[in-house]
């Protein structure tokens, strides 16, 4: 038992989806943290919020708090997971690269943001998702059709 504990030969799936499971809720519920603080303080926010893209500081407001708001929902859920997960990562490019100048010693949260964001981009998002139960009823639908 504690050799299997300490040296695993074999991943089990359930505890690596347990994994992603938790780093989601965590990772999603610090990001909608940040999206609800701009969403309480929108009016003061709208007129002065940084505009990286050129789009206005009001539209780039909004578009940072679909990044850190809205897409952490369905990301906590796995829900179109990597989809969800592409507004976030894009808020976090521009947080670091165009806010922070890359700078490390300003821009640390929003680059360990991105760098998590992207290893669970990678990582997808595991058993306890709704992408995967739809996964499996889709799967089945097409065995019964066959």
């Amino acid at each position: 038992m504690i050799k299997s504990f300490l040296f695993p030969s074999k991943y089990g799936e359930r505890s690596y989806s347990l994994l992603l499971l938790a780093m989601r809720v965590v990772m999603g519920l610090l990001l909608m943290t940040h999206g609800f603080q701009k969403l309480m303080g929108y009016q003061a926010m709208s007129v002065s919020f940084p505009d990286p893209l050129g789009v206005g500081s009001n539209a780039s407001l909004c578009l940072a708090i679909f990044g850190e708001l809205f897409c952490p929902i369905a990301f906590i859920a796995g829900f179109l997971y990597r989809l969800s997960m592409i507004p976030m990562i894009v808020t976090m490019v521009v947080a670091f690269l165009f806010i922070h100048q890359c700078s490390i010693a300003e821009g640390e949260l929003a680059f360990v943001y991105l760098l998590t964001f992207v290893l669970l981009y990678i990582a997808g998002p595991g058993l306890y998702s709704a992408d995967a139960v739809i996964g499996r009823r889709l799967a089945e639908k097409d065995r019964t059709v066959r």
